[in-house]
């Protein structure tokens, strides 16, 4: 593995156990030796599930097959290996994920179809079926409530630092915890997520209330970060609710009584969002971009996302160019309205552009100074209406040239 990123927490957090929650981590060798790379989860009977995917065209049979199980509403397990992503792989690759579904069902005692599956690695190359299947009996003895961060290290790739995040809410006065953690390093786009991230929760939450809480947490979060513009054909993100928490039913999504919820699930997706961008690879500097003035939020963040995803802007922050013309050009790219004439740019707080031009007596020294750091910080104003927008990214590095060029050694 990698250095850890410059960009990366002190540590893992951490994360009390959640009623109904165990985890294992397992060292199969699929790719590397030495680390954990497979994971199972194991949740309380009843648990219920929410599930965003890739919208990729090109998806490997996990994902198909979770997409299949997600209209059951209920989980028991969740299987996931790093090292081969079982994507593109033909029949062997779903009869794979069969097996491994029935091998951790019997383990369990529940339906094959309460067993979530995910890949994560090379494509192209379906995982070892005898190492996964035949570890299964050896996880289930030392499943914990503890397990947190060898589960989140055993899905890892090109990640230099497990990611976890945790919160908490009330509902109804009564205490629910939410634990989540997640990988992701390169391919890295905001298409649903372009990770593999699993949140845990001990609230008491239907199906039907979970998924649009989900799915709207998504597009705070992983909907707006990107690496490198590229899409995994892999992503999912899960949300389990063991229901263990005795707080009265929740019937509908719109419930005031979830507000607080709702804070704490955006709180942990967009820590774990960060994280993400903060371990691209290659990466030396996380940026924030905020575009405000757009016709809509959504056309915001599209701006956001074309800023983020350009190279030229990205090889500027590297190098730290207050190149800001870059930003000039990716705004116009984005195929979103924009005032010219009232397009304002600040970097680090600065005030770099306004009526069209530069600021009268516009000095890049203070902006050279912020861009050298590591935390960098870009607004624009497109004068068209009341949209806004935040995004993260990072530099372009040749470090990632680096980590891409040499995957699959």
């Amino acid at each position: 593995m990698a250095a850890v990123s410059p960009l990366a927490p002190t540590r893992f957090p951490a994360l009390a156990p959640i009623a109904g929650v165990r985890l294992a981590a397992f060292a199969c060798g699929i790719r590397y030796t030495g680390r954990y790379d497979l994971m199972l989860v194991e949740l309380a009977p009843g648990s219920a599930v929410a599930g965003v995917f890739t919208r990729s065209l090109t998806a490997g049979a996990p994902v198909v097959w979770c997409r299949e199980c997600l209209a059951g509403g209920t989980v028991r397990a969740i299987v996931a290996n790093s090292g081969n992503s079982n994507t593109f792989t033909g029949r062997a690759g779903k009869e794979l994920v069969e097996a491994t579904a029935e091998a951790a069902a019997r383990l369990l005692e529940c339906d094959p179809r309460q067993v979530f599956i995910s890949s994560t690695g090379v494509i192209g190359e379906p995982p070892p079926a005898d190492r996964i299947v035949g570890a299964l009996p050896q996880l289930v003895p030392v499943l914990s409530p503890d397990g947190w961060e060898v589960a989140a290290r055993a899905i890892l790739t090109t990640d230099t630092f497990p990611k976890g995040a945790t919160a908490t809410a009330a509902i109804d006065g009564v205490e629910v915890r939410l634990n989540g953690f997640a990988k992701g390093s390169g391919m890295i786009a905001p298409d649903m997520a372009t990770m593999l991230a699993y949140v845990f929760t001990d609230a008491a939450l239907p199906p039907a209330v979970l998924q649009p809480l989900l799915v709207a947490s998504t597009d705070r979060s992983f909907n707006c970060m990107t690496v490198d513009g590229d899409t995994s054909t892999s992503d999912t993100v899960l949300l389990c609710a063991t229901g263990q928490a005795p707080h009265r039913a929740v019937a509908s999504p719109a419930d005031r009584r979830l507000r607080d919820f709702r804070r704490a699930l955006d709180a942990v997706m967009i820590d774990l969002a960060q994280q993400i961008v903060r371990d691209g690879e290659g990466a030396q500097k996380f940026v924030t971009i905020e575009v405000t003035g757009a016709a809509t939020a959504r056309a915001a963040r599209r701006i956001g996302l074309t800023i983020g995803n350009s190279p030229l802007v990205k090889t500027a922050l590297s190098a730290g160019d207050p190149n800001w013309g870059r930003v000039v050009m990716a705004v116009g790219r984005a195929g979103e309205k924009a005032d010219s004439d009232r397009l304002s740019i600040a970097i680090g707080g600065v005030p770099i552009t306004a009526g069209g031009g530069p600021v009268p007596g516009y000095d890049e020294t203070p902006v050279a100074e912020h861009m050298k750091g590591r935390e960098i910080k870009i607004a624009v104003d497109v004068g068209i209406g009341r949209g806004k927008a935040t995004v993260w990214t990072c530099d372009l590095t040749h470090g990632y040239i680096d980590i891409n060029a040499s995957y699959r050694s």
